[in-house]
């Protein structure tokens, strides 16, 4: 399930802070009130995680995820390593 968050339309409230996260199914319709507090809020777009590698992809990795790995021989010429 992905995370949403919001936060409240006008003023703020002690009980949510004014912004919070939760834990909806992507088929679950639109919040439309706090859970905490009953003040209507929107959804904010946030930032979001993506893995990165920590190094660069070598020779034999690509080999082994099934890629073909060309040398470049002259202009315009390849061939396999």
């Amino acid at each position: 399930m992905p995370l949403y968050e919001y936060e409240l339309c006008d003023g703020s409230c002690a009980a949510c802070g004014g912004r919070f996260t939760l834990r909806r199914p992507v088929t679950a319709p639109d919040l439309k009130q706090c859970p905490s507090c009953r003040k209507p809020v929107r959804k904010i777009i946030s930032g979001f995680f993506t893995p990165s590698l920590l190094k660069p992809l070598s020779i034999t990795d690509a080999k082994k995820a099934g890629f073909t790995v060309l040398k470049k021989t002259s202009k315009g010429e390849y061939e396999r390593q």
